[in-house]
């Protein structure tokens, strides 16, 4: 007589003699049940008043998830996220913002790290944010920075965030502007931005930051050709790291090009008089005199006032941009120009219609559609 097991195999079907199959064993989850419990524990979804007491209170996990808030993409991410600046604003914009930008080899990250250990060891604390809109194609540095600066990132007064790695320049400065906030907020009083693409991203850095550093290199053939004159006349001041042991010479000859160089350019609007330095970040040397004139420089523009005046012009600036890249993301995002794009660039490639009339009907059809 066959058993209601029996019956889960046609095979014990007392017709076929001979065979007999056991009913099999029920497999076990491939996922703990508890695993996944805390899981979705450890991923609770924080609120707005979350996010901000944990900012204030310079928690750095909850500073770092509200950083990626900033950086994602989906809108529901945004709002809060913009929330979260907008609760956070009035308590940042107390720390000195330094830019950092140099030529491939400088060693950026060895100074980084000299300069912000300096820091920290006089009991400031240090951010570490960077602008690569490049990385995404190019696989950019910042990401083994970490790495690089290991007793950096060891310390507790110091944090260190890679680039957004997606979009164009704007999107990214943008966010990272907003990130200063947040790290302001959570009691950062320095904030580092290193440029890690090239070209533009000089220009976004100037426009978020107090002081404007350009670090070169000595002995790298002529040393004026390596460097756009639109970035040095951005610079505050020119320091040539590395200069130890036999590049000291070399160092001191491109300290005194340098110099030269500066005179023709005319004077700031800051009252500041750029400056050249040298110094071995590998080694620990003159980097403290660096900071020592950052300070000078901050000191000295908030006696004439325009260390404010440029914040204010750097945040009309961004309010602007903003402006221009929320558009231009409608705009591109919008279905019936999705649609309307490639038909329309299809034709003035084929010379069937001019750019400017294939870009008029596009921004037509898009007002009239807007809603």
């Amino acid at each position: 007589m066959a058993t209601n097991d029996d019956h889960h195999h046609i095979e014990n079907d007392p017709n076929y003699k001979g065979l007999k199959v056991n009913k099999g064993v029920e497999s076990a989850p491939s996922i703990n049940p508890n695993a996944s419990q805390r899981i979705i524990k450890r991923k609770k979804q924080l609120s707005v008043d979350d996010y901000v007491n944990g900012i204030l209170n310079g928690n750095i996990t909850i500073l770092s998830r509200a950083v990626t808030m900033v950086e994602s993409a989906k809108p529901e991410h945004q709002d809060i996220a913009q929330q979260i600046i907008e609760r956070c604003l009035p308590h940042s914009g107390k720390s000195i913002r330094l830019g950092i930008t140099g030529v491939p080899g400088a060693g950026k990250s060895t100074f980084i790290e000299s300069m912000g250990m300096h820091i920290i060891k006089n009991g400031g604390k240090l951010a570490v944010l960077a602008i690569d809109p490049s990385s995404e194609r190019s696989k950019g540095s910042i990401l083994g920075d970490k790495t690089r600066m290991e007793k950096l990132s060891g310390e507790n007064n110091a944090y260190i965030r890679p680039s957004p790695s997606a979009g164009s320049l704007g999107g990214v400065a943008r966010k990272t502007r907003e990130t200063i906030i947040l790290c302001e907020a959570a009691g950062f009083d320095t904030i580092f931005i290193e440029t890690v693409g090239v070209g533009q991203s000089e220009t976004a850095v100037h426009s978020m930051v107090d002081f404007f550093l350009l670090l070169m290199l000595a002995g790298a053939g002529d040393e004026l050709q390596g460097i756009k004159r639109g970035i040095m006349e951005m610079a505050d001041a020119i320091t040539i790291n590395k200069a130890d042991g036999e590049n000291v010479q070399r160092a001191k000859l491109a300290q005194a090009e340098y110099r030269s160089a500066l005179h023709l350019f005319p004077p700031t609007k800051s009252g500041w008089k750029p400056e050249v330095k040298t110094c071995s970040s590998l080694y620990h040397q003159d980097v403290d005199k660096i900071w020592d004139m950052v300070l000078n420089y901050v000191k000295l523009t908030k006696e004439n006032g325009y260390y404010n005046d440029n914040r204010r012009s750097q945040a009309k600036y961004w309010m602007y941009e903003s402006i221009n890249e929320q558009l231009k993301n409608n705009f591109y995002h919008h279905p019936l120009v999705k649609e309307a794009l490639t038909v329309n660039e299809q034709q003035v490639l084929n010379d069937e219609k001019s750019s400017f009339m294939a870009a008029k009907d596009l921004l037509d059809n898009y007002f009239e559609n807007i809603k």
